[in-house]
């Protein structure tokens, strides 16, 4: 009787942004922005199953999740899937062949401003270096993350951290740093709710927006004026929760989620409560933050 093949199991959090300030596109960053932000990850997490496959058949992937957006579509290209391209760089950075079965269930929104794909991606690198027994730090991973794309290094580690450059060089903050405690005293911590829409906002779209209106006063996410002008429930659903007692309520990231901080349980019923009454949202996620990868081999919680 052959054994099972060997898999690992990540969970990996969604990002937001508790600060986003977008300065110019650069040239030699192929058109992005340059970018100073606070990330939050919160506990709202994709799985994804990295599962090693026999000599010389390829790899594989899986989707499944109820609200898979664009990716259910049949034009969707396999190959160009965050996850896809991370396994791809890690056979590329560690001299191994891609003959990896990837599975992802999808609960982050997809086109939703929370790095969903990120997180896929992240997960994968964390996945794969400890299926083929790397034993790489995480500045190791972080740097193969930051050829994939902005918010991916951030999601390898998670927590709370500063990302700088296009989002690619991250500064992470320890649980008892003074920068972490200081947002945990700020309400950037404990209970929140995701409000989720059913429509996505292309990021390009979003900077371009950007570019031409700018940020709003006192934003502090400076994209979330060109988010709301796009798509205007979001305003209405960060209006709706601060007015329920939300500490904090914002655009994440390029949207069109909105997250809200709740720092009690009746501040969390009212916020859900106003978004139902005002059709605010189409969805609403209950949540925590700030959240970490989990990885699990042969039913271990080894992280």
């Amino acid at each position: 009787m052959s054994e099972s093949p060997r898999s690992v199991v990540v969970e990996c959090p969604a990002k937001t942004n508790l600060t986003l300030a977008v300065g110019k596109p650069r040239e030699e960053w192929a058109g992005r922005h340059e970018l100073d932000t606070i990330y939050c990850a919160i506990s709202l997490t994709d799985t994804v199953t990295v599962t090693e496959k026999p000599a010389d058949t390829g790899f594989s992937l899986e989707l499944d999740g109820t609200h898979l957006g664009d990716l259910a579509s049949s034009q969707a290209d396999m190959r160009r899937n965050h996850a896809v391209l991370a396994l791809f760089a890690m056979a590329k950075a560690a001299n191994r062949e891609p003959n990896v079965g990837l599975s992802i269930t999808k609960r982050i929104p997809v086109g939703g401003g929370l790095a969903g794909g990120s997180a896929d991606a992240a997960a994968t690198i964390l996945g794969l270096n400890e299926l083929w027994d790397l034993h790489w730090p995480a500045e190791r991973l972080r740097q193969v993350a930051a050829t994939l794309g902005a918010d991916m290094p951030f999601c390898v580690t998670g927590g709370y951290a500063r990302g700088t450059g296009y989002g690619e060089r991250i500064e992470c903050f320890a649980p008892d740093s003074p920068t972490a405690t200081d947002l945990r005293a700020q309400g950037y911590a404990g209970s929140l709710v995701v409000g989720a829409y059913q429509s996505q906002l292309s990021t390009p779209e979003v900077y371009a927006a950007f570019d031409q209106i700018g940020a709003g006063e006192g934003d502090a996410n400076h994209l979330q004026k060109a988010a709301v002008s796009l798509h205007p429930r979001s305003g209405q659903a960060i209006d709706a929760a601060l007015k329920a007692g939300a500490s904090h309520a914002f655009v994440s990231g390029s949207g069109p989620s909105v997250v809200a901080f709740t720092p009690t349980p009746a501040i969390r019923q009212a916020v859900v409560e106003a978004w139902k009454q005002g059709s605010c949202v189409d969805r609403i996620i209950a949540a925590s933050a700030p959240a970490v990868p989990s990885i699990t081999r042969h039913g271990d919680a080894i992280q």
